[in-house]
Parts: C-alpha cells; structure tokens; sequence
C-alpha cells in the first residue's frame, strides 16, 4: 500500500482517526514520528531538529482550532552526545513557548538512525474539523506556501545557517484560536497545497476551485529554476505546516481581521472537482 492507502485503512478501523489530531473528552491529541534520512537533510541542527519536530506535531494542534498545552518526545539515536541532546531539548522547548504550550520531556532510546517521534495535547470545546467544507465558502491558506521547499534547496547548496532558519517554522496556533469560530473546516499543508485541498474537498464531500496567483513565499524566488519549478515548489513540495481552511463568505472579513497572520484566499468550494483555473489539480504531495 502506498501512503494514502494505509492512513485510509487506519481511518476504516477507527472512529477517532481522520483528522489532524483525534478528540477525546475537550482534548486533541497527535503523534508524528522523523527520522533523519527522509526529515533532516545534512546540516540540520539538533536544536532545529527538536524545533521542527515538535512543531510538526504542534501544526496538528494548530488546525484543529486548539489550545496548545504541551508536548513530549522520544529522541532515539546511536550515542547520546551531550550537546547535541541538550541543544535538542532547547529547540523543544523555544517551539512549544512559542505557541504557548510546554515541553514537559518524553523518553530517550538507542537507535541506528536518528529519530524523534512526538506528541502534542491541546484543548478544545469545538474542534475544527476537515469535514465542514460547504460549497460557496472561501478556501483560503495561511502565510505563504514553499518555505520548506526553498529550505531544502539552500541545504543542498551548503548555505546551512539560513536553510536552518527557513526549516524552523512557528506553528500557526495562534491563528488556528483566532480561525475556529470562523472556519468550517481546517487541516494543516504538510502534505502540500494540493494534496490538503484534496482531502478537505474528499472529507467534505465537496470540490474545490483554486485560482492563480497563489501565495508562493518570495525566498522560493531565489531557489526555482524557473516558472514551472516554482509553481511545483509551492504547490506540491508539502512540509510547509500552514493552515488550509474554508470560510464561509459572510465571515471572510471578519475572518482575516481576526487572523495574527496573513490569510490569503485561494479558490472557493464548489460541489465536486478540484481543479486549479480550471485544470484538474493531481491529488500529489508530499508523502514518506
């Protein structure tokens, strides 16, 4: 089974599964799990590794419109150096005080690849769901979309201090809070835009119709080899942990005044179909 496949199995079995986090008694919770191969490019810090890989987790808490309260991780590697675990715990730490939440510890484990798997809790009365979307609401994204992608790219260029900058991002908490009594649907972009826009429009029974220009962040300018790169980089690359959400058209205004960020409007939902100015949109993202 590929990726989709799998998560659709896991979400036939059980009820709680489906969503960026599951919800249990005025509580969200979500796990996550990164290993060094496929999530940290050389260069990577252990203190934005521990930022990235609990704001990851936090991002889920983001899109369900709740209170992020706190964090835990596992952090598995071959040998356990001090700078590196302490530097680690830093970065944890500096994203959950970031968002208002606490990183309260988790376990340590001996393993061939570096690892982390995490989990955060947050609360919430009325979570936001993926499954809300109606048609004539306004699909709209938070920030700006390619931000992981042209991280990536410095990366690969050895320019290590600013792609370390860029693979930090603030999970966007504080506009999920300020989204939930507007949105009536919500998930995070770490798939991508087209993907998330995708399962939004399959967890609403809906379709969805972008138009161009989309809010593609400025450094992927710098990164892009040309017109096409950039428009592949923002819309399909996916880790950008943004949020995608539908609102209804009374509500936009009041919506983006609320939002501590910005809130681009991308597209409407229509009753079925995706499509991007009027081109079907490939159900492609990011997948492990």
């Amino acid at each position: 089974m590929d990726e989709q496949t799998a998560l659709g199995l896991v979400g036939d079995r059980l009820a709680a599964a489906g969503d960026d986090c599951a919800v249990v008694d005025g509580q969200v919770i979500t796990t996550d799990m990164l290993h060094e191969r496929t999530d940290f490019p050389d260069g990577t810090t252990r203190y934005t590794a521990g930022w990235r890989a609990v704001g990851a987790s936090l991002s889920d808490v983001a899109a369900m419109g709740a209170e992020a309260t706190a964090a835990v991780a596992v952090y598995a590697a071959p040998t356990f150096d001090e700078s590196e675990l302490s530097a680690f715990l830093d970065g944890a730490t500096a994203v959950c005080e970031a968002v208002g939440a606490e990183y309260v510890g988790g376990d340590l484990d001996g393993h061939d690849e570096f690892t982390v798997a995490t989990t955060a809790l947050g609360e919430t009365d009325d979570p936001v769901r993926r499954s809300g979307a109606e048609p004539g609401d306004a699909l709209c994204v938070t920030g700006t979309l390619g931000r992981t992608a042209a991280s990536i790219r410095l990366f690969d260029r050895g320019e290590v201090e600013a792609a370390n900058e860029l693979f930090r991002f603030e999970p966007r908490v504080a506009a999920g809070l300020a989204l939930a009594p507007y949105a009536s649907a919500m998930l995070d972009s770490s798939d991508g835009l087209a993907r998330s826009v995708h399962q939004l429009a399959g967890a609403s029974g809906c379709g969805a119709a972008l138009t161009e220009p989309l809010p593609v962040d400025e450094r992927v300018d710098a990164v892009a080899e040309d017109a096409g790169d950039r428009r592949e980089l923002g819309l399909f690359f996916g880790e950008d942990f943004e949020l995608v959400c539908t609102v209804p058209e009374s509500d936009l205004a009041a919506a983006r005044d609320a939002t501590p960020c910005p809130l681009h409007r991308v597209g409407s939902v229509i009753e079925a179909g995706v499509t991007l100015d009027g081109e079907p949109l490939p159900d492609r993202g990011y997948s492990h």
